[in-house]
């Protein structure tokens, strides 16, 4: 028995030794001086030596629906059960089979707005167009209204060719919604992880004081300046829940400057709720482990009496979870 307890853990060591090489690939190859094609290089050939690639490819066109109810004490009454549809990192030229996936789902969905917070494009240069077609593919299948920001691998260029999709950009910038005579705030910023051009400030200064709103960002990272400029709600992603986990989820590297609590899923800072979408697509390349794909239901309540503002998820999944 001991000899056997040596084995399992002298194969779990040699696991982990690729595992590092992924962390490297992942999330610091442009630190040390990996090229793109260098970690995509890396990472495939990792993942094809430890048996991994084509389950991690299948994990990647997986896609769940998951159902995020929060509770807000300034929710207008009006408000109550208002549905957002959230969409992040796309990355549509990277898995045309992840796209025709998303597709199905989307379409008989019932939510009142759709946001999609950043990442149009696989890579963070070169040739923008075919992002912009694989973005109209996919948004004739949404409803609108559709509100959206830019992620660090999208350029500026790419704004008026999703305008011209009847997608509402917001680049610092505020938009109300109303109904009835309620009326809340939906403000999104411009990058603030690589390019930093965000400015939280111009996006939330048409805002009343006492007023619910939303900030979508593309990265979590602004969390505290959000919770600072008094937003209820922050809707962001980039991290991709970590693309390449560990069991149990656990991210080798997020990509992000902020704790691994707020990596992925439904979160909370001081009196602001947040949820940070593990994305739809696949960066550098189409590949998933311990973490897969998602769109996400939002579903605002009105928190009760003496209650407080929290986010609780609910996980949809439209087949049975099998390992990855």
């Amino acid at each position: 028995m001991r000899n056997s307890d040596n084995s399992a853990g002298v194969r779990s060591l040699l696991k982990t030794v690729p595992l590092l090489m992924l962390v490297v690939a992942c999330g610091h190859f442009n630190r040390i001086g990996i090229s793109v094609a260098g970690a995509e290089w890396i990472i495939r050939n990792v993942l094809k030596a430890t048996g991994l690639y084509w389950r991690a490819r299948r994990n990647a066109e997986r896609i769940l629906v998951k159902r995020n109810d929060m509770r807000f004490k300034t929710l207008p009454p009006l408000f109550e059960g208002f549905t957002i549809l959230h969409i992040s990192d796309l990355h549509v030229d990277m898995n045309e089979v992840a796209m025709n996936r998303l597709i199905e789902l989307v379409g008989s969905m019932q939510y009142d707005v759709c946001v999609l917070t950043g990442d149009y494009r696989g890579r963070t240069f070169g040739p923008f167009q075919p992002a912009l077609d694989g973005v109209a593919r996919v948004g004739t299948h949404l409803k609108q209204p559709i509100y959206a920001v830019l992620g660090n691998h999208d350029t500026i260029q790419m704004v008026p060719g999703l305008e011209a999709m009847g997608i509402r950009m917001l680049l610092n910038e505020c938009e109300p919604i109303v109904r009835g005579n309620a009326t809340i705030y939906l403000a999104g910023i411009d990058d603030a992880h690589f390019y930093r051009v965000d400015n939280i400030e111009k996006a939330a200064s048409s805002i009343p004081h006492e007023a619910f709103s939303i900030l979508l960002s593309h990265t979590p990272e602004i969390y505290r300046q959000a919770a600072h400029a008094g937003f209820d709600l922050l809707l962001s992603g980039h991290t991709h829940g970590g693309q390449i986990c560990l069991p149990g989820s656990i991210p080798l590297t997020l990509g992000s400057v902020l704790p691994r609590r707020f990596g992925a899923g439904a979160w909370s800072y001081h009196n602001m709720a947040g949820y940070t979408s593990a994305g739809v697509g696949s960066s550098i390349v189409p590949v998933r482990i311990n973490c897969l794909p998602e769109i996400t239901l939002h579903r605002l309540r009105r928190a009760q009496e003496g209650g407080s503002s929290v986010g609780t998820v609910a996980q949809s999944q439209p087949e049975k979870e099998t390992r990855e």
